[in-house]
């Protein structure tokens, strides 16, 4: 999992379509990695510039940014206080840079805005250590709809910068967006995927939700969504609950996606007390579910095992709620069903097409002795590298 923080004048303003500056007067960074890590995030992302245009560094490229707002008298950098903090904390850093900004003159002239865009790349991946994510979109705004953003030569500069960098955008090229900003993957969720087939700002979300069993790329998804109803802090709105995060992941992470949670700090540069309560909350409703795996004491039995009895690296199991593939080798089941021994006959309890990384079944309690795990259909030769049985 991941944490999105977007941060910037909109948080000030009320507004997420606001301008203005930052002035927030306890900003800690600190604070923000510190509750990623505690609430079991391994990834951080910030909104280094959004929409607006606002740099949430000194950039060299415009006065739109820390070095002309009060906070600090000017001499702020929001972006090297966060990379110095995951770093002492050892959690990883990614930067969100939105090719569309609303706030300098060059937008809408193409080789003049790429340019502009490709300098404040380059400041973002040259001065703050190991990013390991970059996170852009294909947005386009008033003045830019005829615009080309060069996206090709842009990943180049990346790779060229921070060689060991994710790229995200609507359509990779390493990772892709779910297609929605619920959190929700589609229950058949591929992360094969077809490049050639999705244009970055203009790709089917359907395509987008299921992948392709046919495709030639490897781009799996990541489920953005909110704690709260925007992106930015508001005073006015109150974050999700637990249990709605709990569903989140399930139908996210349990679905062979990364889940992407955004948690925006207040105008006072903190995260508020409320969404670290519900981060706790939820850390807490997954320990308690996924630390007792019933299938740690099981018999185990295959039809088939991968080199052999001796071989238990890639044994099959049979399984209940959470099943993995070992994605290294590639995503291969197409079709499953769980069955149970009920009186004698075995009983489906449940269908389900891809599983991936991960995937989490939720169905209402059986009894049983035995479970059985059936591999209805594939695209090479099945292989299973982890299950668990849990109690929700």
């Amino acid at each position: 999992m991941a944490l999105f923080l977007h941060f910037g004048p909109n948080t000030f303003t009320d507004s997420d379509w606001g301008t203005g500056h930052v002035n927030p007067t306890r900003l800690n960074s600190s604070q923000w990695v510190h509750v990623a890590k505690e609430a079991g995030f391994s990834r951080l992302i910030l909104t280094a510039k959004h929409h607006d245009g606002f740099c949430l560094w000194p950039s060299e490229y415009t006065d739109y940014s820390v070095k002309a707002s009060p906070w600090r008298n000017g001499d702020g950098d929001v972006v090297a206080e966060l990379a110095s903090a995951a770093k002492e904390a050892s959690i990883a850093l990614g930067l969100y840079l939105s090719p569309w900004d609303r706030h300098e003159y060059c937008y809408g002239k193409t080789v003049e805005c790429n340019e502009f865009y490709m300098g404040q790349m380059t400041e973002l991946l040259t001065r703050y250590g190991d990013i390991k994510e970059v996170w852009l979109d294909g947005a386009k705004g008033e003045g830019g709809k005829d615009m080309e953003y060069y996206f090709d030569t842009w990943f180049s500069l990346i790779r060229q910068l921070q060689p060991g960098a994710v790229i995200y955008s609507d359509a990779g090229p390493d990772t892709r967006w779910i297609g929605d900003e619920a959190g929700v993957a589609g229950s058949t969720c591929w992360s094969i995927f077809n490049r050639s087939n999705a244009a970055i700002g203009g790709t089917d979300p359907q395509y987008s939700q299921g992948g392709d069993p046919l495709g030639h790329d490897w781009v799996p998804a990541e489920c953005d969504v909110s704690i709260r109803p925007g992106w930015f802090w508001h005073a006015s709105l109150v974050p999700k609950s637990a249990f709605k995060l709990l569903d989140i992941y399930y139908k996210s992470a349990g679905r062979n996606c990364l889940l992407l949670l955004n948690v925006p700090p207040n105008s006072s540069g903190l995260i508020s007390d409320e969404d670290i309560q519900v981060l706790q909350e939820f850390k807490e409703l997954r320990r308690s579910i996924f630390s007792n795996n019933l299938a740690d004491n099981g018999l185990l039995n295959a039809s088939s095992i991968r080199g052999g009895n001796g071989n238990s690296q890639f044994s099959p199991y049979y399984v209940l709620e959470e099943i993995r593939e070992p994605i290294h080798i590639g995503q291969r089941i197409l079709k499953f069903h769980v069955e149970i021994l009920s009186r004698g006959r075995w009983k489906n309890v449940i269908n389900g097409t891809t599983v991936g990384y991960k995937r989490l079944l939720q169905f209402p309690t059986v009894q049983s002795q035995y479970l059985k795990f059936v591999i209805d259909k594939s695209r090479a030769d099945p292989l299973i590298s982890s299950v668990g049985i849990h109690v929700d």
